[in-house]
C-alpha cells in the first residue's frame, strides 16, 4: 500500500483539507471532523480498495482502513500540517453538564501530582515542627532548612494561577506561555500590592475590582477561555509576516484589562458562591456533611461524580491554606480498606482472598480502586458496610472539626497533614479512619456476603458462569477457546455498527459486558493495544487473529476509565487480564458498551462458528 497516495485520495475525497476541522484515528478507522459532510464523495471513497467501509456516526465522517489506520492517518496528518493535532476530539459531544465536569477534570487532573507532593511536604514539615518543640523545644520554623522547604510546599498554591493557566491553555487550546504571562501578571507582587493597598485602582479611568488572585483557581480558567477565542481573532487579521509579535502583544492588551476588570471578579465571585454552598451546609451541621461525604464519596468515584467537587477542596487549600473535603473522603477510602480486609479474612476462595489483601494495602494507601471494583462492589454487601463505616468516621471527623492543611490523597502517608488543625480535631480524624476501616472490616466479617466458590471464580480463566456464545475458529482441526470478555451475547449481525455487522473486518460475535475486564482466551500474543486500551489484538497461538472492541467510540474517552495490564508485544497465557474497564463511569458518559469480537483473519480459516456452553461462553 502507498500510504502517501491513499492519504492524499482519502483526502481529497472528504472535500480537501479546508473541509477538516478535526482528525482522530482508532484501531480500525480514520475519524474525521468535517465542516460540511456534503462535500465529501462517499461513493468514491468505498470504490477504493483499501477503504473497507465509510460511516457517518456521532458528528464523525468515519473512513474504515483496517490494521494500516495508522500509517494512513500519519501521512494524511502531514498534509494537514498544523490544521489538525491528534488531540483534536469531538469537543461539543454531551451535556452542557457534562463538558464543564470534563474540562475541569481535564484542567485539574495534570496538576494533582504537584499538588499531592506539595500536600506531603507540608504534611511532613508540620509534623517535624511538632517533634521538635515536643522532644527539644525547639522551633524550627526560624531554621533556613524549614524556610526553603515551606517556600517549596507553598509555592505551587502561591503561583496556582500560573500552573492552572498553562494547562487550561492546553485544554482550550490557546497559546500556553502568553496563557502564563497572563497568568503570572495576575500574581506580580507590585500589582498584588496594588489590588490589596486598599486604595482604588482604575484603567485607562475605569475602576478596577479590587481582588488578590495569587492561589486563586477559577478567575484564571475563565481568562483563559475566552483568551482562545481573542487569540484566534486576532490570528485571523493579523498579517502572516506579523502574527508571531502581534497576535501575542494584542492578546495580553485585551485580556489583562479585561480579566481584572470582568473576567477575575466573575470568577471570585464564582469560587465564592460554590465555597459558599459547601460552608452553608457546613454550618447546618458539619457531622452531617461529614456524614455524607464520608458515605457517598466512593460511591460518587464509581460514578466519576467525585471530580465536580474536587476543586472546592483544591480552592479552599489554595485560598485558607486548609480543607476538610479531602478529611471526610479519607472516612471513604478507609471504609473500603476496612471491607476488604473483611473479606481477605472471611473467604475461603484463594484467589479473592489474594485480591483482598492487595486491595486492602492499595486502599490503606489511598488507591481505592483495586477495592471498589475488584472486591466490594463486586460482592455488593461490602460496599453496603463500606458506605455505612465511612459515614460514621465522616460525622465523627464533621463534629471534631477535622481538617487538612494540603490536598493530598487519603491514607496512612497522608496522616500528619491533619496535625495542625489541633488535638481534638486530629484525634476525630485518627478516631474517624479507625471507625471507617474497623467498622467496615467487623461489618464484613460479622454480617458476612455470598463468597463465591472456587469452582465460579471468574478470573479461572478471565470468563464468567454465563450460558452464552461467542465465535470459534475452525482450521485443520477444530479448536474451541473461551470468550475473553463475560456478557449478554449479542449477533455480529446486530450491532449498531455496520462495519462490524456486515463482517468487513471479519467473522465473529459481540457481547454487552457485564463484568469489565478482558482476558486472554488462550495462550497468544498482544500485537496490539491501541493508546486508548479500548481495542486489542491477539495473535492466538492457533493462528487465528482476534479484535476485541470495547464499546462504540470510547476511543474518545482517551482512556479515561481503561487500566492495561499488558503491554503491546506481551507473549501471555490463557486467562492473563488484558484490560480492565470501569462499566459504570463509561455508561455514564452515554458510550454504548457492545464489545465485538472478530477474528480478522477468518477468509484465512475454514470458518468461524460459534457455540454454546451450559458453563461457560466458548469462543
Amino acid at each position: 500500500m502507498n500510504y502517501q497516495q491513499v492519504a492524499q485520495e482519502i483526502l481529497n475525497n472528504v472535500g480537501g483539507k479546508k473541509n477538516v476541522s478535526g482528525l482522530t484515528h482508532c484501531y480500525t478507522r480514520l475519524r474525521f471532523t468535517l465542516y460540511d459532510t456534503k462535500k465529501a464523495n462517499k461513493a468514491h471513497l468505498e470504490k477504493m480498495d483499501e477503504v473497507i467501509s465509510v460511516v457517518e456516526n456521532s458528528g464523525q465522517y468515519q473512513v474504515v482502513i483496517g490494521n494500516k489506520v495508522a500509517e494512513v492517518h500519519d501521512q494524511i496528518q502531514l498534509l494537514l500540517g498544523d490544521l489538525n493535532k491528534a488531540e483534536n476530539k469531538e469537543e461539543n459531544k454531551g451535556s452542557i453538564g457534562s463538558r464543564i465536569l470534563n474540562t475541569f477534570t481535564s484542567i485539574f487532573i495534570p496538576i494533582i501530582p504537584a499538588i499531592a507532593a506539595s500536600g506531603m511536604l507540608k504534611g511532613i514539615l508540620a509534623l517535624a515542627v511538632m517533634i521538635a518543640a515536643y522532644y527539644w523545644n525547639v522551633d524550627i520554623k526560624e531554621y533556613n532548612t524549614y524556610r526553603i522547604l515551606d517556600a517549596t510546599s507553598n509555592a505551587l498554591f502561591y503561583f496556582f494561577p500560573i500552573m492552572i493557566g498553562y494547562v487550561a491553555a492546553k485544554v482550550f487550546k490557546a497559546n500556553e506561555l502568553i496563557a502564563m504571562v497572563l497568568a503570572a501578571t495576575l500574581c506580580y507582587p507590585d500589582l498584588v500590592d496594588l489590588m490589596t493597598s486598599g486604595s482604588a485602582v482604575t484603567f485607562l479611568g475605569v475602576n478596577v475590582t479590587l481582588a488578590d488572585y495569587t492561589s486563586t483557581v477559577i478567575p484564571i480558567i475563565i481568562a483563559v477561555f475566552i483568551m482562545a477565542y481573542v487569540q484566534r481573532f486576532f490570528e485571523r487579521i493579523t498579517p502572516e509576516v506579523l502574527k508571531i509579535i502581534m497576535v501575542p502583544t494584542f492578546t495580553l492588551l485585551v485580556m489583562v484589562p479585561a480579566t481584572l476588570i470582568i473576567f477575575g471578579p466573575i470568577g471570585i465571585h464564582l469560587g465564592s458562591f460554590i465555597n459558599w454552598l459547601y460552608y452553608i451546609i457546613m454550618d447546618i451541621s458539619p457531622t452531617l456533611l461529614g456524614a455524607f461525604i464520608g458515605g457517598i464519596w466512593c460511591v460518587l468515584v464509581i460514578f466519576g461524580a467525585h471530580k465536580a467537587i474536587l476543586p472546592i477542596g483544591i480552592n479552599d487549600v489554595a485560598q485558607t491554606g486548609q480543607q476538610n473535603l479531602l478529611a471526610f473522603a479519607g472516612a471513604a477510602n478507609f471504609s473500603q480498606a476496612g471491607a476488604a480486609a473483611g473479606v481477605l479474612l472471611k473467604t475461603k476462595n484463594k484467589k479473592l482472598k489474594t485480591l483482598s489483601a492487595t486491595a486492602t494495602v492499595t486502599a490503606l494507601f489511598g488507591i481505592t480502586e483495586p477495592a471498589i471494583y475488584g472486591v466490594n462492589l463486586r460482592l455488593k454487601k461490602p460496599m453496603i458496610y463500606a458506605v455505612i463505616s465511612g459515614a460514621i468516621g465522616g460525622g465523627l471527623m464533621g463534629w471534631g472539626g477535622s481538617y487538612g492543611t494540603a490536598f493530598a490523597n487519603q491514607g496512612f502517608l497522608t496522616i500528619p497533614v491533619y496535625i495542625e488543625a489541633g488535638t481534638k480535631a486530629f484525634l476525630c480524624y485518627i478516631i474517624g479512619i479507625a471507625i471507617a476501616f474497623f467498622g467496615a472490616a467487623a461489618m464484613t466479617m460479622l454480617f458476612g456476603f455470598k463468597d463465591i466458590p472456587e469452582e465460579e471464580d471468574a478470573s479461572d480463566e478471565g470468563l464468567g458462569d454465563s450460558e452464552e456464545e461467542a465465535p470459534r475458529t475452525g482450521t485443520d482441526t477444530e479448536v474451541t477457546i473461551p470468550s475473553p470478555v463475560q456478557g449478554k451475547l449479542i449477533p455480529l449481525s446486530e450491532v449498531k455498527d455496520e462495519v462490524f455487522s456486515s463482517g468487513a473486518l471479519g467473522e465473529g460475535a459481540a457481547v454487552y459486558p457485564t463484568t469489565g475486564e478482558v482476558a486472554a482466551p488462550a495462550d497468544c500474543k498482544v500485537s496490539v493495544l491501541y493508546p486508548t486500551l479500548h481495542a486489542i489484538g491477539l495473535q492466538l497461538e492457533n493462528g487465528a487473529e482476534l479484535l476485541i472492541h470495547i464499546g462504540f467510540n470510547t476511543v474518545e474517552l482517551n482512556g479515561e476509565g481503561f487500566e492495561a495490564h499488558v503491554s503491546a508485544g506481551d507473549e501471555i497465557r490463557k486467562g492473563t487480564k488484558i484490560v480492565s474497564f470501569n462499566i459504570e463511569e463509561i455508561e455514564a458518559k452515554g458510550y454504548d458498551l457492545t464489545t465485538p469480537m472478530v477474528v480478522t483473519n477468518s477468509s484465512q480459516l475454514q470458518g468461524v462458528s460459534i457455540v454454546e456452553s451450559n458453563t461457560d461462553r466458548t469462543v
